[in-house]
């Protein structure tokens, strides 16, 4: 899929959580459920780290763009090391490594150590890509409009007073974690789930997606998942904007009404 409707399910996905948890009686507060869904809708970006002309090469202009050109190679040389006798052979790496379970788990579980080990300026820093991210995927009209330096001063600042509200008593920042040295231990979390849902989005287009990599699966270590060809679709076509884009709108609203108590 494209990425501003990987980012509107990466956000539908977290309010989907908060209603979750609020119908189980541990409700979210409020601002873990507005900042989860920010950086789950920014981590619903990430996967694409492997593409150099995708949303995320471009946000965060020479840096990012070097940095997908490294993690290409990187997926390139591990398909290239353990794919399988079944599996095809590639002249790149995208939709191999970072299109995985164990590379979401991976990645959010280094943000909760990043956040829970270093402190205030760590989970600035967090904060600050996702909401990049979210912002380069949710408004990208807006975002392609106007000069990086503007989003990236919106990430700042919307970092800044996030951090701020989170630290609050009551507000979120130790949500799930109560233990002393836990605070924003759950960042990791909506990272996870941004990264798992962008796959399954692109496990709906016509080629697939290896989610489960490395469990094998007949001859293939990176077999490609997805439903049948015939209810495939291409990304950027109609069906993704006309129909999932509008179904992930209906999603996040009824996903917050229920996390918020309001029906």
């Amino acid at each position: 899929m494209m990425g501003p409707a990987h980012s509107l399910s990466g956000a539908a996905a977290w309010l989907g959580v908060g209603a979750a948890t609020a119908a189980a009686g541990h409700a979210m507060p409020w601002p873990v459920l507005v900042v989860g869904a920010l950086i789950s809708a920014g981590a619903a970006l990430a996967p694409d780290l492997d593409h150099k002309s995708a949303t995320i090469s471009r946000a965060f202009g020479p840096v990012s763009r070097a940095l997908c050109g490294l993690v290409d190679d990187l997926s390139h040389a591990v398909y290239k090391a353990t794919r399988g006798p079944g599996d095809p052979r590639r002249n790149g790496g995208h939709r191999t490594l970072t299109h995985t379970w164990l590379w979401a788990v991976l990645i959010g579980a280094g943000a909760s150590a990043a956040a829970m080990f270093g402190g205030r300026w760590a989970v600035l820093g967090i904060l600050f890509v996702h909401v990049v991210l979210a912002v380069e995927g949710l408004l990208w009209r807006a975002a392609r409009m106007s000069s990086d330096v503007l989003v990236w001063l919106l990430g700042a600042a919307g970092a800044w007073i996030m951090a701020g509200i989170l630290d609050k008593p009551g507000n979120g920042s130790d949500w799930l974690f109560s233990g002393s040295g836990q605070e924003y231990l759950w960042l990791g979390l909506p990272i996870v789930l941004g990264a798992l849902v962008h796959d399954i989005g692109d496990a709906l287009t016509v080629s697939g997606c290896p989610i489960l990599w490395p469990i094998p699966l007949g001859r293939k270590r990176w077999y490609p998942l997805g439903p049948p060809k015939a209810m495939r679709f291409r990304a950027g076509s109609w069906v993704e904007l006309k129909v999932l884009m509008p179904v992930f709108m209906v999603l996040g609203g009824i996903g917050a009404a229920g996390a918020l108590d309001v029906i």
